[in-house]
């Protein structure tokens, strides 16, 4: 299995605008070939933080969803005015072998 966790930080006070976008998303990924789930979430103690983990039958399945022009079209719902602490965005991939 192959994960992709994104990670950034809201930096103007915009928590629960992102977390409402994140809740009426358009859903287009549920049905890509390949994707298995996807869980957003933010720490505790840093609510500003998201963590979203998207979880796949291979990279190749998640490079196709990338690539895409679904994935642009999904990320259409955020909020308008939303800024981003500059720098804080990562992604990172892995290798999911044991559950």
């Amino acid at each position: 299995m192959f994960v992709a966790m994104s990670r950034f930080i809201v930096g103007n006070e915009m928590e629960l605008e992102v977390k409402q976008a994140f809740l009426d998303r358009p859903h287009l990924v549920d049905n890509e070939i390949g994707f298995i789930k996807m869980e957003v979430m933010n720490p505790v103690e840093k609510p500003e933080e998201f963590i979203l983990i998207t979880y796949w039958h291979s990279q190749q399945h998640w490079d196709e969803w990338y690539k895409g022009h679904k994935y642009k079209a999904s990320h259409e719902n955020i909020p308008k005015g939303l800024k981003l602490i500059p720098k804080s965005t990562q992604i990172t991939y892995y290798n999911l072998f044991a559950q």
